[in-house]
């Protein structure tokens, strides 16, 4: 399917069926009003301006002076610490997104870079692999596992990592981001404030309110907030509005799930200024960074819509393309595992749709399927190229799978693991052939990840 875009000012309601729930550190609001107060003047005001023309950095067309995994930095006399995941497929005169993930309180940089509980595929709240490449992630560390910014302290510890790594790296400058949970989306909001001529766009979930503070605040930034209707509503919804008076967007009142309704909406204001969306999702929960269509108060950073609608967000932004230098594609014929059949397209069908199916093997052009290093699974090529895709961006079990023009979206990037199974980027739900058939002709479908040999897929 296209990709979804962001329609002026209407709500789009999805639902998922649950799937697994994992375990998040929960942060109350009330938790942080001693450092609300003390932190709200905090920070140094940053003259403001447009965000600044596509420009690559100092480390473009130089040998990489850094490389993934864990650095230090002192800032202010104190030594800070961040870890770093630059794309494998690394080129040195692409210019990369840089995009900041900051931690919940009590969490670690540990816990963003790794995806705790749900593993690579929530690394770095799960951008990482929505990626294909096209950014290099940060993940700092907090003192004392939060984001105070007393005195500025973090402010400059975030301009001192974009100087050193956009010295030693090819960086975008017009293409920084931050996101974060809880006191990790405070202290991005605190960076579109302090720092609205560095950061392009920044996305907080489950704020608790401006507790690392709003030095400046005066200036448009690109915002996306994400909160859930049982959750701390009212400073959430006064953060958004900042940015919304700032973008020069209509003011409005969003439309928010019902309690108990298992949905999100996300709107889009209306009225913004050009390259200034704001951007609004409220869902059916509380305190969550993952939450889970159709399952309230379920948390599942794998199986959460939030990491596709934040990167959809982020990537409207630049052109998106990959390197011009990725790894060599593997291809060849996906054999399920329990049917001995392949991968088919019916018909030899190139018709944007066309849900795939198993078929006995026999090396036709619809059988052959390309795996890229974006994550793209493809079949036919040159004008006639069509790309595996999660019928609709769905992200429920039964999903229909179908071949449709390659655009690059999150529904259609797919992770081949090493036990057989093939995941969907976006919803982390496997690919599946319908009831377990080995007959020709069985439709395949996404559905949850069961170990199952409908579910095991050798390349070849």
């Amino acid at each position: 399917m296209p990709p979804n875009r962001f329609p002026q000012a209407s709500p789009r309601p999805r639902r998922r069926l649950r799937s697994r729930i994992v375990a998040v550190t929960a942060v109350v609001a009330t938790a942080f009003a001693g450092v609300l107060t003390a932190n709200i003047a905090s920070a140094q005001v940053n003259a403001a301006s447009a965000p600044v023309t596509a420009m690559a950095s100092d480390g473009c067309g130089q040998n990489p002076g850094m490389n993934s995994g864990n650095h230090t930095i002192q800032v202010n006399g104190v030594n800070r610490s961040f870890i770093l995941k630059v794309p494998d497929n690394y080129d040195s005169n692409y210019q990369h997104k840089l995009i900041f993930g900051l931690h919940w309180w009590g969490g670690t940089a540990n816990d963003v870079a790794g995806g705790g509980s749900d593993g690579a595929v929530y690394a770095h709240y799960g951008l990482e692999q929505l990626s294909g490449g096209t950014a290099i992630f940060v993940a700092p560390q907090g003192i004392d596992n939060a984001w105070a910014d007393s005195g500025g302290r973090d402010v400059a510890f975030v301009d001192a990592m974009i100087q050193r790594i956009e010295s030693a790296l090819c960086v975008d400058e017009s293409q920084r981001f931050s996101l974060g949970f809880s006191y990790g989306g405070a202290m991005s909001y605190a960076l579109a404030c302090a720092r609205p001529d560095q950061f392009r766009a920044v996305a907080a979930i489950a704020v608790p309110g401006p507790v690392s503070g709003c030095s400046g605040g005066s200036q448009p930034v690109a915002y996306m907030g994400i909160q859930g209707v049982t959750d701390s509503m009212p400073q959430a919804r006064g953060m958004r509005d900042r940015f919304v008076g700032n973008n020069g967007c209509t003011p409005q009142s969003p439309p928010e799930p019902a309690s108990g309704s298992g949905q999100h909406f996300t709107t889009t204001y209306s009225g913004c200024q050009d390259g200034y969306p704001v951007v609004w999702a409220a869902f059916d929960g509380g305190h969550q960074q993952g939450p889970v269509d159709g399952c309230t108060g379920c948390e599942s950073g794998a199986q959460s819509w939030v990491k596709g609608e934040i990167w959809e967000f982020f990537s409207q932004f630049g052109d998106g393309q990959p390197p011009t230098t990725p790894p060599p594609a593997d291809g060849g014929a996906l054999t399920g595992q329990a049917s001995g059949k392949c991968l088919d397209v019916p018909d030899q069908s190139t018709t944007d749709g066309t849900q795939v199916q198993i078929w006995d093997c026999w090396s036709g052009a619809n059988q052959q399927w390309t795996h890229s290093a974006s994550g793209e699974l493809s079949v036919y090529s040159g004008g006639s190229r069509k790309c595996l895709d999660a019928s609709g961006s769905g992200t429920s079990d039964g999903t229909a799978v179908t071949i449709w023009s390659c655009h690059g979206g999150a529904n259609q990037r797919w992770n081949l693991n090493g036990d057989g199974s093939i995941t969907s980027a976006q919803s982390g739900l496997c690919l599946d052939v319908s009831g377990a058939s080995t007959a020709n002709g069985a439709l395949v479908q996404l559905w949850s990840c069961h170990g199952g040999g409908n579910q095991k897929w050798n390349l070849s």
